[in-house]
């Protein structure tokens, strides 16, 4: 079994070797690596045993992918049930899981699993048009074609209709009866609903972005202490650390890893502070005080400032 950093220095080398940009490896936090390939944005998270995984840092994570529109993947090599298969899609609070040379194999040969793992087995997604396809073609009822899987009228309806995934047995008796492949890959790494809601924070911290239109998530688990985005409008979204009674020393050490994401994620970032002698640049970074951005009344102001800032 490999040690997290191992991991995490594999994974990142890895996708540098398949032409991806990559962040630093910030292996406390929601995630651990943002990697960009053209329009391929993710955000991955390593676990030796998924089952480690929890719910408040996974909704950060999913909340992030949101914002920047980008792939939340999580990869690991166990659970408590025994060591995690190739080719198969595990999931922990919706966020795909799977081993690391299933990872591989998707970014270097778009290979993509077709099995799930859920309660009760290994299940996969079929087409149901080859089922009708097929009905059609033989003249047969659903329930015909239900009675020679083995199934109910009902559930040979779903299955038609893509409304369930369907069991390994089950499918592959239904491709022996059409003589047609009827399952189909999952793509995992296309950006999409990931089960999360945008929650928006309104806390006395974000309110002061969110009167600029902003739709603000606060974080815990990140390098930085919000992402936001101008709500309803397609637009770069904006990474922030906000002020928290910071010193100098620690902003300069926070700048790192604020520029180095924002250069992944093609995002806006800056430095929102109440201390009137912190200077407007730190580390590359814009620094706007929170009584120039209470003068703003709209976002567009704010980042006209940025701009100004960083061309300094």
């Amino acid at each position: 079994m490999q040690h997290r950093d191992k991991m995490n220095t594999e994974i990142n080398n890895f996708l540098k070797a398949e032409g991806f940009e990559t962040s630093d490896i910030y292996d406390h936090g929601s995630f651990d690596i943002v990697a960009r390939k053209n329009l391929l944005m993710l955000l991955v998270k390593t676990f030796n045993n998924i089952d480690g995984v929890n719910k408040t840092n996974s909704s950060e994570m999913k909340q992030l992918a949101n914002i920047f529109l980008a792939s939340p993947i999580i990869i690991g090599e166990k659970s408590r049930k025994g060591k995690l298969e190739d080719g198969v899609i595990y999931e922990r609070y919706d966020i795909p899981t799977i081993t690391l040379n299933t990872f591989k194999h998707m970014i270097s040969y778009e290979e993509y699993p077709e099995i799930i793992a859920d309660r009760g087995g290994y299940f996969v997604k079929i087409n149901g048009n080859v089922l009708k396809e097929y009905r059609d073609r033989n003249s047969l009822s659903l329930k015909e074609l239900a009675d020679k899987a083995h199934v109910s009228r009902a559930t040979m309806y779903k299955y038609e209709n893509d409304m369930v995934k369907v069991n390994t047995e089950t499918a592959i008796l239904l491709e022996e009866i059409i003589g047609d492949k009827i399952t189909e890959d999952i793509n995992i790494l296309k950006p999409g609903k990931n089960g999360e809601e945008l929650k928006y924070s309104d806390d006395e911290n974000t309110k002061i972005l969110s009167k600029l239109g902003y739709g603000v998530i606060s974080t815990n688990k990140s390098p930085f202490d919000a992402a936001a985005k101008i709500k309803n409008k397609e637009s770069k979204p904006l990474i922030a650390n906000i002020e928290k009674n910071r010193t100098p020393e620690t902003l300069k050490k926070m700048a790192v890893p604020l520029k180095d994401l924002s250069l992944i994620t093609s995002s806006e970032s800056v430095f929102i502070v109440d201390n009137e002698k912190i200077s407007e640049l730190i580390g590359e970074i814009p620094v706007v005080k929170s009584w120039e951005l209470e003068e703003f009344e709209k976002s567009k102001d704010l980042l006209k400032l940025i701009k100004e800032r960083k061309n300094n």
